[in-house]
């Protein structure tokens, strides 16, 4: 992988390797924490797009700064909508406790009605002034203000916390089915997120959002900097000898490696996260506590015999492996510097992943890190691939055929016939993938 960057760097452009080696530390944390899931457990979590989601939503809940004139007209709405929700939960919560059979039903089933019928005005009428507030620009309460970083680690407790309610409701399920409720609740969460603009702006998008790493145009102004450029391509600077055009030469470095700055800064935040998350799994895995999720991953009934809780543990490694896509996915869009639900699709944010940990190596957590880059990079440069193919074709046919032009309209789509036949090659030939799982025997 690291050759394969480098080539990269030297024929396409350093940028284009240094932006596919920070969304392959991305996605190999992605993948880290749904090994976690199906590796170590065996759990069909379909469902990995929400879950990125709700780290990409926290990125805006916790560092984008508040929205006052928001807050001023309905953030009292929005107070009292919330002590509401909190109302209807505890008094079912008390009624599940005080009643039984069927009063309890009804009774829990007439609290919800009227929570509702209570809470929908309130709320819509707080909602509808928060949106009202300069819907082009803002529209939305906006964030804490806090430090992008903070938000990482948010975007883990928050989808720890969505992991821990619908691993209440789904885990009991068999396995197809559990995949069918993480699918179709992510679907839910992403929805919400499109549609609820006082939120996060909905479909209208974040931007803007504050980044860890400095911004380009203030490292251009700093004196440390240029003397870095200066040393860093001394080489090319010293074979011009006019000085205006080594001066114009030099500002042109200084623009150009800026933007090389800042995904190294990048690479180098996201790097040791990646190496903390991994050092904390290596050790999970070769923990008591790793040998007892294998052995409940491989026989439920047998360890169940046993006296282990496998529903609890369950649920314990789905919330840890959630947690974890839930940091890469606020690490993504602190990458991008934008927030778009629009783009949360279960191809990019649910197959893809799955391909890297089955290419990788389930239940390895190297493999995973491995699949990660390698599918990531393959992924990326299967476009530019595919329109080469074709234009190598189609060198010497006539534009005005149809054949030609259906082989310019499946240039671009050409990446989905390349993970397809990378994953169908895998299970074929090598189905525990390229880093299969360790099994000491003691």
């Amino acid at each position: 992988m690291g050759a394969a960057l480098i080539a990269t760097g030297m024929f396409q452009s350093p940028a284009v390797a240094l932006t596919i080696l920070n969304m392959s530390l991305v996605s190999a944390l992605m993948a880290m924490g749904l090994n976690l899931q199906w590796g170590y457990a065996g759990l069909f979590n379909a469902g990995v797009m929400g879950f990125a989601a709700l780290g990409g939503v926290s990125v805006v809940i916790v560092s984008h700064p508040p929205v006052m004139e928001a807050w001023s007209v309905g953030g009292r709405g929005l107070g009292l909508s919330l002590l509401i929700v909190l109302a209807i939960v505890a008094t079912i919560v008390f009624l599940r406790s005080a009643t039984r059979g069927r009063l309890r039903s009804f009774l829990i089933f007439a609290t919800v009605v009227a929570g509702y019928f209570a809470l929908r005005p309130v709320f819509g009428g707080a909602v509808g002034a928060i949106e009202s507030v300069d819907p082009a620009r803002t529209g939305f309460i906006g964030g804490l203000g806090l430090p992008v970083v903070f938000s990482w680690l948010a975007g883990g407790v928050v989808a720890a916390a969505v992991a821990w309610i619908i691993g209440k409701v789904a885990l009991g399920l068999r396995t197809d089915y559990l995949a069918i409720a993480t699918l179709g609740i992510s679907e839910i969460v992403v929805f919400v997120l499109k549609n609820e603009d006082w939120l996060a702006r909905g479909v209208k998008n974040v931007t803007g959002l504050p980044r860890p790493v400095p911004y380009e145009i203030e490292l251009q102004q700093e004196a440390w900097f240029a003397d870095l450029v200066e040393r860093v391509y001394a080489g090319p600077l010293a074979a011009i000898s006019d000085p205006a055009a080594r001066e114009s030469a030099k500002s042109q470095f200084i623009t150009e490696f800026s933007g090389y700055f800042v995904d190294i800064a990048y690479a180098g935040l996201f790097t040791i996260v990646l190496l903390i998350i991994l050092a904390l799994c290596v050790r999970a895995l070769n923990s008591p506590w790793g040998r007892m999720m294998r052995a409940i991953r491989d026989n439920e009934e047998a360890a169940a015999a046993m006296g282990k809780d496998v529903t609890r543990r369950h649920l314990q490694t789905f919330i840890l492996g959630s947690a974890i896509i839930g940091i890469a996915g606020a690490m993504m869009t602190t990458l991008d510097g934008q927030f778009t639900p629009g783009t949360y699709n279960p191809l990019r944010f649910t197959f893809l992943i799955w391909v890297m940990v089955i290419v990788g190596g389930s239940g390895n957590n190297l493999g995973a890190v491995l699949g990660g880059f390698l599918i990531w990079f393959t992924w990326v440069q299967a476009e530019p691939a595919g329109s080469f193919i074709v234009a190598q074709i189609t060198a010497n046919m006539d534009p005005t055929t149809d054949l030609y032009q259906h082989l310019q309209d499946i240039a671009a789509p050409f990446r989905l016939f390349v993970m397809g036949f990378v994953l169908l090659v895998f299970l074929r030939f090598s189905p525990k993938g390229i880093l299969p799982e360790k099994v000491r025997h003691s």
